[in-house]
Formats: C-alpha cells, sequence, structure tokens
C-alpha cells in the first residue's frame, strides 16, 4: 500500500502554516476541480488526492498524528498493526468509506453516494481508523458525526443585497439564508447538516465557506468599492445630474461643471455593508471617465469650431 506525502500532494514545507495549506489547497482545487475538467479522469483522481490531503493537513489532530505515524506506517503494519486488526467498526466494516470529508465542489455532490466510494484513500482508512493498538479491540458508545467543510461561490451583488440560496442535502433542500456583507473566508454553519453520528450520536454541522465571485464592473477592498463612472463630454464641461450604476439600488448624483476624467466621487456608506451591523458600510469610489463622442454631425463641429476661436481669442490655450 502506498504511503502518500500530503505535504508533496500539495506542495508545501512540513513547516507551512494553516493560512498557507489552505491557500496551496484552494488553488490546486480550483485548477483540477471536476466541473472544469470534466471527463477527465486523471484530474478527477487529482481532485480527490487534493482533497485528502487538506481533510488530513488542515486538522489539528489528524496532521498531528499523521506526522507521527504516516511516514512509520510499514513499520507498525509489520509488528502487530495490521489492518485487518484494526477497529473498522465506525466505518461500518473493511473497505468502506467514512462520512466526514472536505469537498469544495458542488453543494449537490455533498452527500452523493451515502459519504461515497473512494473519496479517501486505503491509506487515510488505515491510518485515521485505526488507533496502532496492536490488534486490540474495545467497542465504543455513542460519537457525534464530523463536521463537513464546503464551499460556496457568491457574487459581489447576493454578498451586497443578501438573499436566499437553495441548496440539496442528503436528498433534502435546505434554503440558506445569506445576509448582506458577506465577505470571503466567511463560514456560515448548518447545525445538524454534517456527518452521521454513530451509534445514536448527533450528526455534526455543515460548515459552508463563502467565496466572493470577481467581478467585471466592481472591485471590493474590504468594505469599500471601486468601480469607473461614465461621464458624458457636455456632463463633464456643464456638470448635471448623472445616475449611477451600484451592486444595490442606481443611485442618482449631481457632476460639478468642469469634471476631469480621472477626478475620483466618494459616495459615504455606499459600500459594501457591515456583516450583522445594520446601518453600517464602507464607501463607493467612483473614478469619472470622460467619454468623448466618436461622432460628431456637421453643425456640433461647426460650434466646437467657434468654441475653439472664441477661446482662442479670449487669450485661452
Amino acid at each position: 500500500m502506498e504511503v502518500k506525502d500530503y505535504y508533496k500532494v500539495l506542495g508545501v514545507d512540513k513547516t507551512a502554516t494553516a493560512d498557507q495549506i489552505k491557500k496551496a489547497y484552494r488553488k490546486l482545487a480550483v485548477k483540477y476541480h471536476p466541473d472544469k475538467n470534466p471527463d477527465d479522469k486523471t484530474a478527477e483522481e487529482k481532485f480527490k488526492e487534493i482533497n485528502e490531503a487538506y481533510e488530513v493537513l488542515s486538522d489539528a489532530d489528524k496532521r498531528k498524528k499523521y506526522d507521527q505515524f504516516g511516514e512509520n506506517y510499514k513499520y507498525y503494519e509489520q509488528h502487530g498493526g495490521r489492518p485487518e486488526d484494526f477497529d473498522w467498526s465506525q466505518y461500518g466494516g473493511r473497505g468502506q468509506q467514512g462520512h466526514s470529508y472536505t469537498y469544495q465542489g458542488n453543494m449537490e455532490d455533498l452527500f452523493g453516494n451515502g459519504g461515497g466510494e473512494g473519496k479517501f484513500s486505503d491509506f487515510f482508512e488505515q491510518l485515521f481508523g485505526s488507533r496502532f493498538s496492536g490488534g486490540s479491540r474495545r467497542q465504543q458508545g455513542p460519537a457525534r458525526g464530523r463536521d463537513v467543510q464546503a464551499t460556496m461561490e457568491v457574487s459581489l451583488e447576493d454578498a451586497y443585497n443578501g438573499g436566499t440560496r437553495q441548496v440539496e442535502v442528503g436528498g433534502s433542500r435546505i434554503n440558506i439564508k445569506l445576509k448582506p456583507g458577506l465577505h470571503e473566508g466567511q463560514v456560515i454553519r448548518l447545525k445538524g447538516k454534517g456527518s452521521p453520528g454513530r451509534k445514536g450520536g448527533e450528526s455534526g454541522d455543515l460548515l459552508i465557506t463563502i467565496q466572493l465571485s470577481l467581478h467585471p464592473q466592481y472591485e471590493l477592498k474590504g468594505k469599500d468599492i471601486y468601480t469607473d463612472l461614465a461621464v458624458p463630454l457636455y456632463t463633464a464641461i456643464l456638470g448635471g445630474k448623472i445616475t449611477v450604476s451600484t451592486p444595490g439600488p442606481a443611485l442618482n448624483m449631481n457632476i460639478p461643471a468642469g469634471t476631469d476624467s480621472g477626478k475620483v466621487f466618494r459616495l459615504k456608506g455606499k459600500g459594501m455593508p457591515a456583516y450583522d451591523h445594520r446601518g453600517e458600510a464602507g464607501d463607493l469610489y467612483l473614478k469619472a471617465v470622460v467619454h468623448i463622442p466618436s461622432q460628431l454631425s456637421d453643425k456640433e463641429k461647426e460650434l466646437f469650431q467657434q468654441l475653439s476661436q472664441l477661446k482662442n481669442e479670449n487669450g485661452h490655450a
């Protein structure tokens, strides 16, 4: 049986911090995600291997056990710690897979196959399904199921406005309420929707980590939102009102006469709402981009020529 080097799988050192491990995992999970590699068995296996490595290295207890026994597994197997002697009862018998796993994919697939065949390798199951007890067994009482982790991609508009997202878990549909002000990396906990408990124990929780989608128009920095504001030439020269698009309702604002392209306007309190803090929000920064008409009528050209002559007569460059 192959002894897996989980650090090598994620491309990190053994001294890597939790943040470094998470960053490496997310990068690889996006690259090898089945949705981006349809019908690619190699990518599918790589994706499973990445998730298995993250399941271990993201959990302090599992990582400690792996660091202690992982490389020496063959030794323990050869000195009485035989896989056939391990206590497999919590997994429903030898060769069956556990229920709890970290899965960064579609919500509909979280509990497919009842935990699924092939979620983890034999090495994972034998290392974390055993106690290296040298063949001894003992009965265990009820135990709480493990928490299950997943990610949910949320658009900037949904993070700004909030709403309801419906997901399917274990054949049933669950409505998840999204409050305004969701931020990158935020975790939503659904109690009792994780791995089933053992021998009557309570189920674990489903932990959904929020990932904000990149937006083609808006850039989010903290709770402040940045975007360009198209300003017609005549409005920039003469001033006037203009309608401003935002991730929420559109706004009307006054453009002062003589506005140059590149001028930045700040709309206080119109940025991303603060999560669970009603009335608090970041700011919206608008960078003016003055649009020069590309097609002018003969009359418009004539008027611009008159304006040019008038400015020259008045001594303006």
